[in-house]
């Protein structure tokens, strides 16, 4: 029988699990389960009359992306902006701690070190009135493109996914310091905290953070995400809920690992679940007690189909040396290229030409260039060649698609 969100959010505020994994389609109802949770645990957590240190949850989700919005310049067509609009947390990120630097950072890691982001400071303009207007420091984001040779290009719109990116980084550089000071004992006579702003912090809700990513920079994101999150020592608990199977998978698969040095254990701290919505508009929350789509069967797959389609792309070695990266972990290799010793060609140059290939500095346009026929040529002979070797069964995978 069907239940109301508002009692889906209840099982999952009752639960003991430091983790809970929700995977649900589009459009079944993650956002406003995020809101009935948030509701539950901190009615007043949109309020700006409470500052950060009175927060019981920290979220993510799309009305954290609205923070964000861009002013396109419709009048003279040069100075785009992204702004924030005011919000204890990027103030937390950016005026009180002073952490811009570490979001660029991690910005620039899941796009592009070129791509850069510019704060603006405290200024003051005429309206068309003549009235002064104030605008507070951090309160605007503009981009720029260095090219090298002291050529760049400046006052860019980022695309959409650059954006989720950079959204995402602010967000991420918070958690990151939350999960930091909250990991040192309250009660250490060792070592203080350095904030306890975070100290009523009891959930971190995050709803969807790979809307308009590529699947290079979803792993990336879904790795780091659950390693932060297996680092955690406090009592802090998780909810993360996603319509996208590779990430879903991902960081399932991430979870069922253990983490000695944190104390995670994965059949203690782990759960995951399938919401559907009924056809009565009354939910369920499924155990999903089945293994998890595997991400890089499902990757393996998405490179066969590039190749039968002859649609083969510079992030199609991305996905091959990822695979080869899980595939050697898993296999308790020391190095990914020791798997392609029994491959038949050269190894080394195959190992140097899918390490050219599948660079971590991106572009968005960089991303859509084809590549060689002679590339296209390695990559069809490495993947018959490690799918017979290592015997993976692309057929077990197949019903993700069908999702």
């Amino acid at each position: 029988m069907g239940k109301s969100l508002n009692k889906i959010a209840q099982e999952l505020k009752d639960s003991n699990k430091k983790v809970q994994l929700i995977y649900a389609f589009n459009g079944t109802g993650k956002t406003r389960l995020s809101k009935e949770f948030r509701a539950l645990v901190d009615p007043k957590a949109d309020s700006e009359e409470t500052g950060l240190e009175s927060k019981k949850i920290l979220y993510y989700n799309a009305f954290t992306e609205d923070l964000f919005y861009w002013d396109n310049d419709l009048d003279n067509d040069s100075e785009p902006k992204l702004k924030i609009q005011p919000n204890v947390f990027t103030h937390w990120v950016f005026v009180d701690q002073g952490q811009e630097n570490n979001s660029i950072d991690i910005f620039q890691h899941y796009t592009d070190e070129r791509l850069t982001p510019h704060f603006n400071a405290d200024h003051t303009f005429k309206d068309d009135e003549g009235k002064d207007v104030k605008v507070s420091a951090f309160s605007e984001v503009t981009f720029s493109y260095e090219r090298g040779n002291n050529d760049s290009s400046n006052n860019i719109k980022i695309s959409k996914g650059e954006e989720s990116c950079f959204i995402w980084s602010v967000f991420y550089s918070l958690l990151e310091q939350v999960t930091e000071v909250l990991n040192i004992d309250k009660d250490s006579i060792y070592q203080e905290r350095e904030t306890d702003k975070f100290d009523n912090l009891k959930y971190v809700f995050i709803d969807d953070p790979v809307t308009s990513l590529d699947e290079n920079h979803l792993i990336q994101i879904a790795v780091d995400l659950a390693k932060i999150i297996k680092d955690s020592k406090s009592e802090l608990k998780f909810i993360i809920t996603t319509h996208n199977p590779l990430f879903y998978n991902v960081l399932s698969n991430e979870f069922n690992n253990k983490n000695k040095q944190s104390g995670y254990n994965p059949n203690k701290h782990f759960k995951k679940y399938c919401l559907t919505k009924n056809e009565d508009l009354n939910y369920e929350l499924n155990n999903s007690n089945d293994s998890p789509f595997s991400y890089h069967l499902f990757l393996l797959d998405e490179i066969e189909t590039a190749i039968e389609t002859e649609q083969i792309y510079k992030y199609h070695f991305s996905f091959l040396r990822n695979i080869l990266e899980k595939t050697a972990t898993f296999l308790g290799y020391d190095n990914w290229g020791d798997l392609l010793t029994p491959v038949k060609g050269e190894r080394e140059s195959y190992i140097k030409r899918i390490l050219n290939l599948s660079s971590h500095s991106k572009h968005s346009a960089e991303e859509i260039v084809m590549i060689t026929d002679g590339d296209k040529r390695m990559l069809k002979n490495l993947v018959q060649e490690i799918s017979k070797i290592y015997k993976f069964n692309i057929k077990q995978n197949t019903h993700v698609k069908e999702k």
